[in-house]
C-alpha cells in the first residue's frame, strides 16, 4: 500500500511526458511499461533471457529504428542495467555474485585496449568501437551477476527457438536474396551462420535430453530446421564449425553411440545410403560450387576462382603489416578498415568505386585484435576464450565424477556453443557479439557451480 501513491505519481508523470513528446501515441503504453519494469525488478534474470532471445531479430529492430534510434532491445538493456545496479547498491544482489576467474584476464585485456585507444591512429573510429565493445562487457557482467538464477535449459530453449523462428524466414526468402544465400533477419549470411552454429549444440542437447518422444520430436524438428537453414546460407565456415561440434558431441556420448551402432547398424547404413547421394541435390548449387573451390587450394588462392578466399588472404597480408608496424599497442581499436582502405587490395576487391566499398573488416576477430590492440592484447583475448572453454571442461569432469550426467551435459553443450563461437571468430570480426560475452559469463557460472559443489563435498 505505501507504494501505491508513488507509483501513481510516476505513472501520471510518464503519461504527461509522453503526451508532451513528439510521440503522444505512446502514452497508453506507460501502464504496461511500468508493469514490465516492476516484473523486471522482481525477476531481472528474465530480462537477460529476453535480451538473448532478441539477438536473431536485431536486423529487424535496426531497420525499425532507422539504424541508430531507440529500439526495444536497447530500452530493455538500459532498464536491466539500471535495475541490476540499483539492486547491487541496495545489496539485494550480493557483490560476491560478480566473482569470476575470467576477471583478471579480462581486466588485463581492457588495460591493453585502453592503452591502444589512447594511441589510436583514428580516435573517432576507436571510440565508436569502444561504444560497441562496451555492450558486450555489460552483458558479460550481467551474465555473471544473474547467472546463478538462470535456468540453463530455459536459456537453451530461448536461443534455439529464437534462431529457429528466423530460419523459417530465411528458407522462405533465400531465393530472393543476393546469390540466393539465406541471411535470416540479418544482413550477412555468415553472421546468420554464426547464430545457427551456436544454436546447433543447444538444439542437440534439448533433443537428447527430452523426457518423452513428443518433445523430442519437436526439438528434432528445430534441429533439422537449423541444419536446413545452414545449408541455405552457403557458409563453408558454418559447415566446418557444425561438423566439429557434432564430432565432439559424438565423443561425449560415445557409449550411447556404440550402443546405437550395435543395435541399429543396419538402419544407419540404410539412412546413409539414402542421404549421402541426395545431399548434393538438397544443397544449393552455389554452395556446392563454393565447396568445390576448396579442393583447388593446393595450387594457391586464385581470385578468379573464389573472390572471398582471395579477400581473406589480402586481410592476412594487411594485418601482418599492421602487426609488424605496431606490435605492442596496435593501430587502435576499430582501425583495420582504415588501414585496409589505404592499400591497393581495397581498390582491387571493391565491388563499386565508392568509398564505402573500400573499408572492409578483417573477417577474423583474432587478426583484428592482434593488429588493432597489439600482440599482448591479442594474446589476452585468446586466453580469455581458452579459459572460458577450460571452465566448461572442468565443470564437465566434475559432474561426471559426481555421477550427474544432466549437469555434465549442460556443461558439455554450452561449452560446444562457446567453442563454436571461438572457431567462428576466425571467419568474422565480431568482438562485441552478444552471444560471445553471454556465453563467457555462462562458462564462468558453470565453473563456480562445480567448484562450490566440490568444496561442499570436501567439507
Amino acid at each position: 500500500m505505501p507504494l501505491v501513491l508513488p507509483l501513481a505519481l510516476l505513472l501520471g508523470l510518464a503519461c504527461l511526458l509522453l503526451l508532451a513528446s513528439p510521440y503522444p501515441y505512446l502514452a497508453p503504453l506507460a501502464l504496461p511499461a511500468l508493469a514490465g519494469l516492476a516484473l523486471l525488478y522482481r525477476k531481472p534474470v528474465w530480462g537477460l533471457l529476453v535480451l538473448v532471445a532478441l539477438v536473431p531479430f536485431e536486423g529487424l529492430f535496426a531497420a525499425a529504428g532507422g539504424g541508430g534510434g531507440v529500439t526495444a532491445n536497447k530500452l530493455l538493456g538500459l532498464a536491466l542495467i539500471a535495475i541490476a545496479g540499483l539492486q547491487l547498491l541496495l545489496r539485494q544482489l550480493p557483490a560476491q555474485r560478480l566473482r569470476s576467474n575470467l576477471w583478471p584476464v579480462l581486466l588485463a585485456f581492457l588495460a591493453c585496449y585502453l592503452l591502444s585507444l589512447a594511441f589510436s591512429s583514428d580516435l573517432g573510429l576507436s571510440l565508436q568501437h569502444l561504444r560497441q565493445f562496451a555492450v558486450g562487457l555489460v552483458l558479460f557482467a550481467l551474465s555473471v551477476l544473474l547467472g546463478r538464477d538462470l535456468d540453463l535449459p530455459a536459456l537453451a530453449r530461448a536461443v534455439v527457438l529464437s534462431v529457429a523462428s528466423t530460419c523459417v524466414v530465411a528458407l522462405a526468402s533465400a531465393s530472393h536474396q543476393p546469390d540466393g544465400r539465406a541471411i535470416g533477419l540479418l544482413s550477412d549470411p555468415n553472421y546468420f551462420a554464426l547464430l545457427l552454429s551456436v544454436a546447433f549444440p543447444l538444439a542437440l542437447l534439448l533433443t537428447l535430453r527430452a523426457p518423452r518422444w513428443p518433445p523430442r520430436l519437436f526439438w528434432l524438428a528445430q534441429l533439422v530446421l537449423l541444419l536446413a537453414a545452414l545449408g541455405r546460407t552457403g557458409s563453408r565456415s558454418g559447415l566446418l564449425v557444425v561438423l566439429l561440434t557434432a564430432a565432439i558431441a559424438a565423443w561425449h556420448y560415445r557409449d550411447g553411440v556404440k550402443h546405437l551402432l550395435t543395435r541399429h547398424l543396419g538402419w544407419l547404413i540404410l539412412a546413409l545410403a539414402i542421404v549421402l547421394p541426395l545431399s548434393p541435390a538438397l544443397l544449393p548449387e552455389s554452395f556446392i560450387q563454393r565447396l568445390e573451390v576448396l579442393t583447388s587450394l593446393k595450387s594457391g588462392v586464385k581470385s578468379h576462382a573464389d573472390n572471398s578466399l582471395a579477400r581473406r588472404s589480402a586481410y592476412l597480408v594487411v594485418g601482418g603489416e599492421i602487426i609488424a608496424e605496431h606490435p605492442l599497442l596496435g593501430s587502435g581499436p576499430g582501425t583495420f578498415p582504415l588501414h585496409f582502405a589505404r592499400t591497393g587490395y581495397a581498390i582491387a576487391f571493391a565491388n563499386q568505386p565508392i568509398p564505402t566499398q573500400l573499408f572492409r573488416e578483417a573477417h577474423n576477430t583474432y587478426l583484428s585484435m592482434f593488429s588493432e590492440i597489439g600482440l599482448p592484447g591479442g594474446l589476452l583475448f585468446a586466453g580469455l576464450l581458452l579459459l572460458g572453454l577450460r571452465n566448461c571442461q572442468v565443470a564437465r569432469r566434475h559432474w561426471l565424477s559426481r555421477g550427474d550426467p544432466e549437469r555434465a551435459a549442460l556443461a558439455t553443450h554450452f561449452g560446444l556453443s562457446c567453442l563454436a563461437l571461438a572457431c567462428f571468430l576466425f571467419f568474422l570480426s565480431v568482438p562485441s557479439h552478444k552471444y560471445l560475452w553471454v556465453m563467457l559469463g555462462i562458462t564462468s557460472v558453470l565453473r563456480l557451480q562445480a567448484d562450490d559443489d566440490a568444496a561442499g563435498a570436501r567439507s
